[in-house]
């Protein structure tokens, strides 16, 4: 059964930086791709940013291009998500997802919220 549990979400103000965790357990991690996605209050779920096995090719949301950095440490079963320069629509909950899809099994998120 495939488990997701984000962490590292926090209330951080604008320009500041925040790096999440997502710990998986019950698939083979290494060899599928990952994704994050997030969603706002009253917005629809969005897809943030995607990584590939094996050579680790990323892609983003242009909106978060610069800024976020995707990363894995297969070792660890652990996708991170480094968010730079962090802005207020950035604020959502923060979802792992195993796969391509945004509609793909997911953890039960960690809250960011870009405020001053």
């Amino acid at each position: 059964e495939v488990h997701l549990v984000e962490s590292g979400g926090a209330l951080v103000q604008p320009g500041g930086s925040l790096t999440l965790s997502c710990v998986a357990s019950g698939f083979e991690f290494s060899t599928s791709d990952m994704t994050w996605v997030r969603q706002a209050p009253g917005k629809p779920l969005e897809w943030v940013s995607t990584i590939r096995p094996p050579a680790g090719v990323t892609s983003y949301k242009d909106s978060v291009k610069g800024r976020f950095t995707i990363s894995r440490d297969d070792a660890k079963n652990t996708l991170y998500l480094q968010m730079n320069n962090l802005k207020t629509e950035d604020s959502a909950t923060y979802y792992c997802v195993k796969g391509l899809s945004i509609g793909g099994t997911r953890g039960q998120g960690t809250q960011v919220t870009v405020s001053s």
